[in-house]
């Protein structure tokens, strides 16, 4: 990656390049685990992590929350300040990708003709920054859920005005998407959803979602996009109950309307516990069903009921997600987006810095131990020996979908006394803490 990119001013002054230094160094603007260049089961861990920084939370949140207004002042004042100061941002710390919603980066308009001309220009604006610093495009998405316009929602709102105006933007962010190169492309339906059924056809909302999500997949195979449509659930805040509530609800959706073969989900991490899911859990039945595409690293707060979107500290939840992943062979085009954003009292620029590198180095301590983990096999073969019953005789007749229901019945009457057996899980959380700390 090239050094920064440096416009007018630089800001983050006094901050150089973050560097490796390992788990004894005193330095605290300095990697402990995560070394880009380590090699982990044949690849960096650059390459494994695919590290990406979020545009909006990092130089558009504020620090404001329903109870207070704003603590933290960004000294950029337009588009391509912002710019600046982002890529800055990106080649200090060396995430190698970024993420944006489209008025994140662009001034949004109610004309769609000066909407459309500032996100043409902002779009040069990023490429030319791209081009100078190596950083790429994990993926992009539009903001159709923050302006007044649609507080019914975007491709579900029950006034078709509403749904062609997102489209415009989606339109508009595709057009984007391939210009800068994006190796993915999200769908978060933040406001895709009802607060009560006393006024809402729910059939025909989702029936309009499928078809909105078909038009953009044609739109984006038309002009070039060969990368993943990514779905990102969330189960509620603010609707009631979000239409892409959580990984199992959406992936039926998709399948159910024949778009499974291009889209895949995007997990959020904070969105599977609020779903009252695991971290790992959703990712693993995104795995299973073979559309796990890419993950917004973050964490809740347990004891807020509410996307508090903090940066991930948790090295056993981290773990738990990265055996998944490589598991699978790793999140192909997609990556580990920092979908977080520094606290309400958080207040200098270098805490930034802070977060950041606490979140990479968890995930790269993380990285480590599952490729431990794995490649020792022992866990693997606990599992294993739990479903042994299912690899041959009977069991496996059954697996291979040769034994009727009566077969079963005539095999359990003249079976000898069943014994229980122990699923040992003590046990393997105490192997996993002693891989994490032994």
């Amino acid at each position: 990656m090239a050094d920064y990119y440096r416009g007018n001013k630089e800001y983050f002054p006094g901050v150089g390049k973050i560097k490796f230094e390992g788990k004894d160094s005193d330095n605290d603007l300095a990697f402990k685990f995560y070394d880009e260049n380590k090699i982990i089961s044949g690849k960096t861990m650059k390459k494994h992590l695919r590290f990406a920084t979020a545009y909006w939370h990092s130089f558009c949140a504020d620090g404001s929350d329903p109870f207070g207004n704003g603590t933290i002042r960004h000294p950029w004042k337009n588009t391509e300040e912002k710019a600046d100061a982002a890529f800055e941002f990106f080649s200090k710390l060396g995430t190698p990708y970024y993420c944006f919603h489209d008025i994140d980066a662009s001034e949004d308009a109610d004309s769609i003709a000066e909407y459309e001309d500032n996100y043409k220009k902002t779009t040069e604006i990023l490429l030319e920054r791209q081009n100078a610093t190596g950083v790429k495009l994990l993926w992009n998405t539009a903001n159709v859920f923050s302006h007044p316009r649609y507080m019914n929602g975007a491709s579900t709102n029950p006034d078709f005005r509403i749904l062609a105006r997102a489209a415009t933007q989606v339109k508009a962010s595709l057009d984007a998407n391939v210009i800068l190169g994006g190796e993915n492309y999200v769908f978060w339906g933040g406001r895709e959803g009802y607060s009560t059924l006393l006024n809402t056809n729910m059939k025909k909302e989702l029936n309009h979602m499928a078809q909105f999500l078909a038009l953009a997949r044609d739109y984006g195979r038309k002009i070039g996009f060969k990368g993943s449509f990514l779905i990102e659930p969330k189960p509620m805040e603010p609707t009631k109950h979000q239409y892409d509530v959580d990984s199992a609800t959406v992936i039926g959706f998709l399948k159910e309307h024949g778009l499974d073969k291009d889209f895949k989900l995007n997990i959020e991490a904070n969105h599977a516990t609020l779903a009252g899911h695991s971290f790992d859990h959703e990712l693993r039945v995104c795995a299973d069903a073979g559309m796990l595409g890419s993950v917004d690293a973050n964490r809740g707060d347990p004891q807020n009921g509410w996307d508090t979107d903090q940066f991930p500290t948790d090295v056993y939840d981290a773990l738990k997600a990265m055996m998944v992943i490589l598991d699978v062979g790793g999140l192909g085009t997609g990556g580990l987006n920092f979908d977080a954003k520094v606290r309400r009292n958080s207040t200098d620029s270098d805490d930034l810095f802070y977060a950041h590198i606490g979140g990479m180095d968890t995930f790269a301590c993380a990285l480590e131990i599952a490729d431990k983990i794995i490649r020792d096999g022992k866990l693997k073969t606990r599992m294993d020996k739990r479903y042994e019953s299912f690899t041959f005789g009977k069991g496996l007749e059954f697996e291979q979908g040769k034994m009727t229901l009566e077969n079963l019945r005539d095999y359990a009457l003249h079976d000898s006394p069943i014994s229980q057996v122990s699923g040992k899980q003590e046990l393997i959380e105490n192997i996993m803490n002693q891989y994490m700390f032994a």
